[in-house]
């Protein structure tokens, strides 16, 4: 079955509307994908609906999509994951927020800690966030999800253990103790808490301990930043979500 190609659009959607297409979207579109004039395609809007629809070129430098039926999306997880992530260097904390959304997080909160080796001014944190947030587009773009997941703002871990809502369940990684991911109670909501690359400092994990928590542990290896939140967010779609 031929896949349909996708498109983002950040507005209100309704059938029956012919929407104009920025540059880099049609450049893409002819360029990379080749389609052509009248070819079909889907339209998402991060809100849970996807249109089907068609696209209408009017000349070499612009084009519009033409909204067709709709659809409301029906393959988010029951399983409600929130992702504290340690923000690492280089392309390791895009990779753990492209691979979350694939796997069905709802929300993502970059996380700096006593450890975190990333110092950011306040206009680097605001490129990193746009870069972040076109992450989650493009990623959900590709895997087929509807709804956008949320990117939260950055937040300190003194801060996050200050004012963590009552209800929130915190799993907490420990390489050398804690119980295994399958002794867990079932639960429709986990907050995942992953260290930065050098890991939460014993001052953090004691404050930690504050939380409602778990402390788990994903064997006798330690796995990378990039690597644990991963593991856990498919350990837990495959105990308790879609998979």
């Amino acid at each position: 079955m031929k896949r349909l190609n996708r498109i983002y659009l950040p507005q209100a959607l309704n059938p029956g509307e012919r929407l104009p297409l920025e540059k880099d979207q049609l450049k893409h579109m002819l360029t990379v994908l080749k389609m052509q004039d009248g070819e079909p395609l889907t339209v998402f809007n991060g809100l849970g609906q996807r249109f089907a629809a068609r696209l209408c070129l009017i000349d070499k430098k612009s084009a519009e999509v033409e909204l067709q039926d709709m659809t409301k999306s029906t393959n988010e997880s029951p399983l409600n994951l929130h992702l504290y992530q340690g923000i690492s260097r280089g392309d390791k904390m895009e990779l753990s927020i492209q691979k979350s959304v694939e796997l069905g997080v709802q929300q993502i909160t970059p996380l700096f800690s006593e450890r975190c080796g990333v110092k950011l001014a306040a206009d680097r944190l605001d490129k990193k966030m746009q870069h972040w947030q076109q992450v989650i587009i493009s990623a959900c773009q590709q895997c087929e999800r509807d709804t956008l997941p949320k990117l939260n703002s950055p937040i300190h871990l003194k801060e996050l253990i200050a004012t963590a809502p009552s209800q929130e369940f915190f799993l907490l990684l420990d390489p050398h103790q804690g119980q295994s991911i399958k002794q867990l109670d079932k639960r429709e909501q986990f907050s995942l808490l992953i260290g930065p690359e050098g890991g939460f400092s014993e001052d953090e994990v004691f404050a930690l301990q504050q939380l409602p928590h778990a402390g788990i542990t994903l064997g006798p290896r330690i796995l990378r930043t990039e690597t644990a939140g991963l593991t856990v967010i498919s350990l837990l779609q495959g105990l308790f979500g879609d998979f």
